[in-house]
């Protein structure tokens, strides 16, 4: 059971979300704001963002944030808090995607990619949690993907990207909430956002062989983008809704297809786990 030690659900809460510039984060911030929440909104550029500030002047703080910038995340935190009094809510949602046949991967491409959907989450906790400790209340909500579970054809090292962050997210679980704090793992399907538009980043040189499986789904031949089927007001909806419930959940699903593909996946390997039993098991000593 999550922990129930949550912000006073009768006061606002203050929110602190990355990648409000677009997509569920921008849908995110709207409807927390608009629910009378605080809300730190930020984006690289900070201009993009700066429309809600204006728009909510006494309970939104647009700040200028590249998760990657250790700097800038401590500035942020600060400058949260001193606005604000404490972050209540931390929603790692900064990121993009990246798509390559493994052989493809550009190690400098790969590195940014790890830096910005795992390291960035990583050091945006590390940046939050003294506060919410010393309260002993707190949520941390970290989007990763259906596509860590489904891992497509030349999305791996994306799918690697949001499993790390799962992982971080699994134990950070079992450390956090003895002290009050929840850590929620959500993971959307398709949302109609730029995700796999503007957002989306590709190898440079694809290579002929994997024209049928990773090749098809380079940007230049997939035709998904502004045809996903999910609404990101309606996410935004669904993790303010997760946040603030009694029993916070610690994984949650957004979208059919992403329902779908996590029960087509856990089939799949359990039929495995089934076939290999004996194999498994016999792995033993003898007589242990």
């Amino acid at each position: 059971m999550a922990s129930q030690n949550k912000p006073d659900q009768n006061n606002a809460s203050t929110w602190f979300i990355t990648g409000c510039s677009t997509g569920l984060g921008r849908a995110l911030a709207d409807a927390v704001l608009a629910k009378g929440n605080r809300a730190v909104v930020t984006a690289r550029d900070a201009d993009s963002v700066k429309d809600l500030a204006a728009a909510y002047p006494e309970s939104a703080l647009a700040l200028a944030l590249d998760v990657t910038d250790r700097s800038q995340v401590t500035e942020t935190v600060r400058a949260a808090e001193e606005r604000f009094g404490a972050v209540d809510v931390l929603v790692n949602n900064a990121g993009y995607g990246y798509r390559a046949a493994l052989e493809e991967g550009d190690d400098a491409d790969v590195q940014r990619l790890f830096a910005t959907n795992v390291f960035g989450p990583v050091a945006m906790m590390k940046a939050v949690l003294p506060g919410m400790r010393s309260r002993r209340s707190g949520a941390i909500v970290n989007i990763s993907s259906i596509g860590a579970r489904i891992c497509p054809p030349g999305s791996g090292f994306y799918a690697a990207s949001k499993a790390a962050l799962e992982g971080l997210s699994g134990s950070a679980q079992k450390e956090l909430e003895p002290l009050g704090i929840t850590v929620t793992i959500v993971e959307p399907g398709g949302f109609r956002t730029d995700f796999a538009g503007r957002s989306l980043t590709q190898s440079a040189l694809p290579i002929g062989d994997y024209a049928e499986t990773a090749g098809k789904r380079r940007k230049e031949h997939d035709t998904a983008h502004g045809n996903q089927p999910g609404d990101p007001a309606k996410a935004a909806e669904a993790i303010i809704a997760a946040v603030e419930a009694e029993n916070t959940p610690r994984f949650l699903l957004l979208g059919q297809d992403a329902l779908a593909g996590y029960r087509a996946a856990a089939a799949a390997q359990a039929a495995d786990v089934e076939a290999w039993e004996s194999v498994t098991t016999g792995t033993g000593f003898e007589g242990s």
